[in-house]
């Protein structure tokens, strides 16, 4: 099977990241056709990839506005799609032998810390007093 010129993932791909979507429920009143998540995720993809402005999404690609896939972007990232499909993938890359960690790297700030654990305790202003500075002087200003 070929792949569409205009398509940023293959279909396999979408197969494994739809079940993560939310279930869309349509409104009563109607409204315009909704543009598939699939085109819309690879709409997302093509901005994200060429850094065009989301406006400037052609429409002639076939995935709906540059409005509808930021829009999409938003509420997906909301219902934490990105997250579940992280871990996802990273499954499958660990169950396949293909993850190496010889290489990763971790500090505090990507960690939040354990439950339970102490904490510093708040630090003071650093307002404007009349204490003497240890990172100035009052001597005279140097001149060129």
């Amino acid at each position: 099977m070929g792949r569409n010129k205009n398509k940023e993932i293959s279909t396999a791909l979408f197969k494994k990241i739809e079940p993560l979507l939310p279930v869309f429920v349509p409104s009563a009143k109607g409204g315009r056709p909704r543009v598939s998540d699939e085109m819309a995720l690879n709409g997302i993809l093509f901005v994200l990839r060429t850094g065009i402005p989301w406006e400037e999404l052609p429409q002639e690609l076939g995935f709906g506005s540059g409005m509808t896939c930021w829009r999409r972007l938003r509420q997906w990232q909301e219902a934490g799609v990105w997250h579940r499909l992280h871990l996802l993938l990273l499954a499958e890359l660990h169950s396949a032998g293909r993850l190496d960690f010889s290489r990763a790297s971790l500090d505090a700030a990507s960690v939040p810390s354990p439950r339970g654990a102490r904490t510093r305790a708040p630090t003071r202003p650093t307002g404007a007093n009349s204490a003497a500075s240890a990172t100035s002087s009052r001597t005279a200003r140097a001149s060129r």
